[in-house]
Parts: C-alpha cells; sequence; structure tokens
C-alpha cells in the first residue's frame, strides 16, 4: 500500500508534465482506436458473410449482367436449396454524397436468403404487393429520417429518369453487425419499366445469391456452377459471399494498409514521448535514488518505483482515452451517414487500445529503470546540492 502511494505521489509530483502526457496518451490511445474501428468498419460486410451463401456473377466483371434465365438452371443442381438475384441500382437521392446501396431484388425470394434482416410481417406483405414500394434499413431511415409510407424518389444514374419509390417497411438487424443502410425495391419494376422504354438489355440481373445445404461444399458447388455456363455467352464466376465482400476490399486495400500504419505509428510517436518524460524524471531524481540505495533499498525497488509510475502514467491515459472512444466514435458515425453501414468498436479494439497503453508504460520505463538501478550511490549523491 505505502508503494503504491509513493507511485501516485511520484507521478504527481510535476502535475503540469503528468497532465500533458496524460493527455497526450489520451489523444493517442482514442486515434488508435478510432482507426482501428474504421478498418473494421471496411471488413463489416465480410465478416458478417454466410457461409451458406455463396454470389455467382459475371466472370469478366461484376458491371456485366447475367441472364434471368441462369436462375432455374441453378434451382436444380444438387446442393442448392434457394436461390434469388439482385441488381445494383446506383441512384441519387437528392445529391450525390448521400450514398447509400440500392437494389432491385426479387421481392418474394430474396429476404428469406438473409433471416437476419429483421422485417415485420404486416409491412412485407404490403412490401410484396406493392411493386413502387422499397425496403430500408433501420439505420438509412434514422440517417434521412423516412418513415413507413414515406416517398423516396431516386434520380436514375444507370438507369436514367426519376424513380419514386414509396417506402412500406423497414428492415432492423438481428445481430449488431448486420447493414442496416440499405434500400431494396422490385427488380420486376425496373424490368418492365427499361421494357417499356425500349432498353436493349432487359431480364438481366446482377448477382445471383445461392443458398446451399453444406458450406463444406461450397467450393465444389462453385465449381459446378461456373462449369455449367462455361463458354456460354456469360461465364460466371461464383464464390462465397464472403469472398465476394472482400473483393470490394480489395480494390481499396491501400487505403486499409495505410490507415493500419498510421494507427500504429501514433502509438509508436507517443511512445517517444512518453520516454521522453520518463527520462527526464528519472535524471531530476539521481540523487533520490542513490539515497534509497544508501539506506539499502535495491535494485528491484527503484525500478519497480519507475516501472509503477509509468503504468500509472499509461492506466490513467488509456482509461480516458477508451471512454472517449465511444461516444467520439458514435459521433463520426453520426457525421458519415451510411458511408460505413456497421461502425462500432469491438471488443478487440479495446484489448488492442489498453495492450498499446501496457506496451507504451512498459518500454518508456524500460532505460530509466535500467539506469537508475544501476547508478553508483557515491555518483548519485555527488549530484545533490
Amino acid at each position: 500500500m505505502h508503494f503504491l502511494k509513493l507511485i501516485l505521489r511520484n507521478a504527481l509530483r510535476h502535475r503540469l508534465r503528468t497532465g500533458l502526457t496524460v493527455l497526450g496518451l489520451v489523444v493517442a490511445i482514442l486515434a488508435f482506436g478510432l482507426l482501428r474501428t474504421v478498418v473494421d468498419a471496411w471488413y463489416s460486410g465480410a465478416e458478417g458473410a454466410s457461409a451458406a451463401r455463396l454470389v455467382t456473377r459475371n466472370a469478366i466483371s461484376l458491371v456485366f449482367p447475367l441472364p434471368v434465365s441462369y436462375r432455374e438452371r441453378i434451382r436444380r443442381m444438387e446442393g442448392v436449396t434457394a436461390i434469388s438475384y439482385a441488381n445494383w441500382f446506383g441512384g441519387v437521392y437528392v445529391t450525390p454524397k448521400n450514398f447509400f446501396p440500392q437494389f432491385a431484388v426479387d421481392a418474394k425470394t430474396y429476404f428469406d436468403l438473409y433471416p437476419e434482416y429483421v422485417i415485420p410481417p404486416a409491412e412485407m406483405k404490403a412490401f410484396v404487393i406493392d411493386r413502387k414500394g422499397c425496403v430500408i434499413g433501420r439505420k438509412l431511415a434514422n440517417t434521412y429520417g423516412f418513415k413507413v409510407g414515406d416517398a423516396l424518389p431516386l434520380r436514375g444514374t444507370i438507369y436514367p429518369g426519376t424513380w419514386n419509390f414509396t417506402v412500406r417497411a423497414i428492415y432492423d438487424g438481428a445481430q449488431a453487425s448486420t447493414d442496416t443502410s440499405q434500400l431494396f425495391f422490385h427488380w420486376d419494376y425496373l424490368n418492365e419499366t427499361m421494357k417499356k422504354a425500349g432498353a436493349r438489355k432487359t431480364d438481366w440481373v446482377g448477382v445471383y445469391v445461392i443458398e446451399i445445404s453444406d458450406p463444406d461444399n461450397a467450393a465444389q458447388i462453385s465449381t459446378e456452377v461456373d462449369a455449367m455456363f462455361r463458354n456460354s455467352l456469360a461465364e460466371t464466376l461464383t464464390e462465397t459471399e464472403k469472398a465476394f465482400q472482400l473483393g470490394f476490399v480489395s480494390m481499396t486495400e491501400a487505403i486499409v494498409v495505410a490507415i493500419r500504419i498510421v494507427s500504429f505509428l501514433v502509438i509508436f510517436i507517443i511512445l517517444a514521448v512518453m520516454a521522453n518524460t520518463m527520462a527526464m524524471t528519472a535524471r531530476e531524481r539521481i540523487a533520490e535514488y542513490a539515497t534509497l540505495k544508501a539506506l539499502g533499498f535495491g535494485p528491484a525497488f527503484l525500478a519497480g518505483l519507475i516501472y509503477g509510475e509509468s503504468l500509472a502514467i499509461a492506466l490513467a491515459g488509456a482509461v480516458l482515452g477508451i471512454a472517449l472512444t465511444f461516444p467520439v466514435a458514435h459521433g463520426f458515425s453520426k457525421q458519415v451517414g451510411t458511408l460505413f453501414p456497421v461502425f462500432g468498436v469491438s471488443p478487440e479494439t479495446i484489448w488492442m487500445q489498453a495492450a498499446a497503453a501496457a506496451a507504451v508504460g512498459v518500454a518508456a520505463a524500460a532505460l530509466p529503470a535500467f539506469r537508475a538501478a544501476r547508478v553508483p550511490i557515491v555518483e548519485g549523491l555527488r549530484s545533490m546540492g
């Protein structure tokens, strides 16, 4: 107990220096946690993917569609329990900065493949019977203030014109990691409208979503699906839903790597600041350490004082930094809207913040503790006066 009191008094001896060091640690731990949360958000789609779902797209690129006639051929394959399809829409709500994913889907089958989208039965029924109805996620509704029954116009980019939808259902996520920032509407409405407009490519879809009975057979079924359409006008590439999502992440891999590097660079910088603080503290107390040695206190006791003080400062910075990460992340999530569908501080991030703070505390005290433990009594006492 007396040892802990001594550590606390040492830490508070130069309150301004300690306060500024703690403030620097808070900023560093907060920045580290926020950057790690951004990285987690980048991979949220892949982490929330189901092992029992496959995605089939055009083998050339996702830009090229697939014939809707493929659906029945895939459905009859062994191991396939359900199939649906979706088509990227790419509309603009008011201004281009209001970005959120929009998909034209088969209303009768699509949501059966996604049990993580929780939709009230009455709202789902209203969506199915309204050709111009749409389903939106809770986060999307909260971001723009949409309610069931509201009109939701989109200006088409890929599909020209103004498309007027009515919000018929709002879905919640079964888990915190479920993406609730999307909009879904009837593929039939899109297809029929394009036919009336005289568009050449109708009866085409962007991707097929396939549910399989055994995730262990994912590779085999993927190979069989692609073999079925080999040498056709629209060859396919089938992969697990997680691999499909990671394909999008790989397009921005350089950004993710840069964010990771910056997050660790922040910790390295605060380590340098912390090490400088502890070195100054140890130099100022050389005479005190020599006196303690003369009184019979061993090197381990002196090293313990320095390590204890360093860890106490690091702990204070870590606690405040971690505590501030949650409200700052929440505020950041509101500012970016639906750019990051899932943006929350994970337990792994908290542990990494705590571990980083502890590592800084230990590393910053290592050299000062070594020097204090080895300082000769006579040399140390000579610095008094």
